[in-house]
């Protein structure tokens, strides 16, 4: 736990060990960190030679920052020189079958047959002995670890921060939830949990532990309770086999579904199936609650209820626009949701009716609504669309523009709420580094560095260096790392992959095809000497398990000057990590774009379907073409536009500074990116 503190808030717990001299482990431990991209704060330093057991303190915190940034790992590329003495493909291909033939191994048009292909022929150590060391520069990133609390006060802080968070969570993040949950049963609880995902998350723990529940107002959230409960999904995207339950609680599950179901058994068919696997465990004719032996009745058909939406839809295939929004105000915000569809089938005053709805929709809603309003001008090139497990799926756009006037209308009402909900400041500072970073509604991949999709950060270096580490977990499994690079209209100009290992100014570390103790691959992108203005990163799964089945699989990319020499993985010029978990057999995490001496990256957080065996980059590179043009033209709703916002609020003499940054300084005094939710909420 005190490892997963420091991954997650860069604070480290205080040692509850006896009082010694740590001070030469202190400046051991400031000397490690430096080298990993990491500095000590002065309150850590110290706190750090005051203790005997300061040498396995230590240990822990480098341990936590390596694992923070990938470096855990030994990244050991298939070419020992690398970038350096990359060979021309087909040059290589003839290397590994004339060593085959000289072992006597015929060759049957299979590369993986061949024994020397796709196996590292080096040890790490040979390949560290071919690399000079890394140069330090000014521009290599430093982060700093704060002190924090003991142990038990940050835990508790996490938890807090987690379940009152203003957004859904990332799918670690609710494990790590659910894992606080349980720990933190007793003590302080969150005053509000805005996200429904995070009650049932917190209900489960009271479930388990008997403890009355709370917070829940419709049928799913019961369903959702048995789901997490059982260890399954309580998103309820993917199918859960539930367990059997103790009679206490079925009884508690049955009175929670009891007293909201009177009124609320349209919202049944949606999961039907699930409700039918629940009831087979919970047995509600055991129990005496009349409404929820209501609710399954529902699910088998047995009594009619028709769905809120359902309501809607009818509306809407009759043409019927002021039945749907009398519907809809019933749902606030279902009715942001709609207002695009509304002002398509010529709804009439649906400023105002947003107007009505907007004080009882979250800041994330309204967000989003926004967003999705500024780019309804004119005709999309492609619309993405993405899960929230983040599987993309791709279609024409032909709807009509919407009328500007209705839009104007609409954003205006919007804005306004927004405006009204923004604390009152004095001072406002926002980092240069954070306008183009999009203000998150939901939680991103867990990671070092990772930032919401569609937001933009910037750094220099001659060289960007990309790379994907995974380490399987039952059977052999091959990844590859690919790019596709564009021009500046976006048309293909080459690849990077193991079928194509060099192209102008891009170089490929490899193909390793068995990660059982685990595999890296990269690849070098040398600004000066590229052609390609864009650079779409991707990883294939050529065979093996699947981005969610593996033991770990990550993807990051770093930044250096080509005079700071330095081995294939260097901690310090790491600027992002994320791990790769999604349903797709192609992830897309980032795409690049080269101008002049920066570079910048746009984050996508995607996974396309793929085939189940034998993805290539050349079998994809459309779909990836529109992916980029779509994402890099899209309009976000980003710190820029929040800026704005808060200028038109203005200042107040008694209002308080708000600076707003990617990091938190050691005095707390900075809202980061992922805090900025809490700034929308009412």
């Amino acid at each position: 736990m005190r490892t997963t503190i420091i991954k997650k808030t860069l604070r480290v717990p205080l040692s509850d060990g006896t009082a010694g001299d740590g001070g030469a482990t202190a400046r051991q431990l400031d000397a490690a960190l430096i080298k990993a991209g990491f500095k000590a704060s002065r309150e850590l330093l110290e706190h750090v030679s005051t203790l005997a057991d300061a040498e396995e303190y230590a240990v822990t915190v480098v341990c936590a920052v390596k694992e923070l940034i990938g470096a855990q790992a030994q990244h050991n590329p298939y070419f020992k020189d690398f970038p350096h003495n990359v060979p021309d493909t087909v040059a290589f291909w003839l290397e590994c079958i004339d060593d085959a033939l000289a072992k006597g191994i015929g060759f049957r048009g299979n590369l993986l047959d061949l024994p020397k292909y796709g196996r590292v022929q080096h040890t790490y150590e040979e390949m560290l002995k071919a690399h000079d060391e890394l140069i330090p520069s000014l521009k290599d990133r430093i982060t700093v670890l704060s002190l924090g609390g003991t142990l038990e006060d940050e835990v508790r802080r996490l938890y807090l921060e987690l379940a009152a968070g203003p957004i859904p969570l990332a799918e670690d993040d609710r494990a790590l939830l659910s894992e606080l949950a349980v720990l933190c049963l007793d003590g302080a609880q969150p005053a509000e949990v805005p996200v429904r995902e995070n009650r049932v998350i917190l209900n489960a723990a009271r479930l388990v532990a008997q403890r009355p529940l709370s917070g829940i107002d419709t049928v799913t959230d019961v369903l959702r309770c048995a789901a997490e409960a059982s260890g399954g999904d309580v998103t309820l995207n993917e199918p859960t086999r539930f367990r059997s339950f103790r009679r206490p609680e079925r009884r508690a599950l049955l009175a929670a579904l009891n007293e909201v179901a009177s009124s609320k058994f349209g919202d049944v068919h949606q999961n039907r199936e699930a409700w039918k696997r629940l009831g087979e465990r919970l047995h509600p004719h055991e129990h005496p609650f009349e409404h929820a032996q209501d609710v399954f009745a529902v699910a088998r058909g047995e009594k009619v209820a028709r769905s809120f939406a359902g309501q809607v839809e009818m509306a809407f295939a009759d043409n019927d626009t002021e039945s749907a929004i009398k519907i809809l105000s019933n749902a606030p915000g279902m009715l942001l949701r709609q207002v695009d569809r509304l002002l398509r089938h010529g709804a009439h005053n649906v400023a105002e009716h947003v107007e009505a709805a907007v004080p009882e929709v979250s800041g994330r809603v309204l967000v989003s609504v926004l967003e999705h309003l500024a780019n309804r001008a004119e005709p999309d090139t492609a619309r993405v669309f993405a899960s929230r497990g983040r599987r993309v799926w791709i279609a024409d756009d032909t709807r009509a523009p919407l009328d500007p006037d209705a839009v104007q209308a609409v954003t205006e009402v919007v804005e306004d709420e927004l405006i009204r909900r923004l604390p009152d400041f004095g001072e406002l500072v926002v980092d240069d580094e954070v306008l183009d970073v999009v203000v998150p509604v939901s939680g991103t991949e867990e990671g070092f560095g990772v930032l919401s999709r569609g937001s933009k950060l910037s750094f220099d270096g001659d060289v960007l260096r990309f790379f994907v580490h995974w380490r399987q977990h039952v059977k052999r499994t091959d990844y590859d790392l690919s790019a596709v690079l564009l021009n500046e209209n976006f048309e293909f100009q080459g690849h990077v992959s193991w079928t194509q290992l060099k192209a102008t100014g891009a170089f490929y570390s490899g193909d390793v095809t068995d990660a059982t103790n685990g595999a890296t691959e990269f690849i070098d992108l040398h600004r000066d000497a590229m052609d390609a203005k864009y650079v779409v990163p991707q990883v294939n799964i050529y065979s093996g398990e699947g981005f969610d089945d593996v033991a770990e699989s990550m993807f990051g990319f770093m930044s250096r000057d080509l005079d700071q020499m330095g081995k294939p993985f260097e901690p310090s010029t790491v600027r992002a990590r994320s791990s790769m978990r999604g349903k797709g057999k192609v992830a897309l995490p980032v795409m690049f774009e080269r101008e002049g001496d920066t570079w910048f990256g746009t984050w996508l957080h995607l996974y396309l379907r793929g085939t189940s065996w034998g993805n290539k980059v050349e079998e994809n590179r459309d779909l990836v073409k529109l992916i980029a043009n779509a994402a890099l033209r899209r309009r976000y709703f980003t710190v820029a536009r929040l800026k704005n916002l808060f200028e038109r609020k203005g200042s107040t003499k008694d209002g308080q500074s708000i600076h707003i940054g990617l990091a938190q300084c050691e005095d707390g005094s900075v809202t980061t990116v992922a805090e900025l939710g809490k700034l929308l909420s009412d």
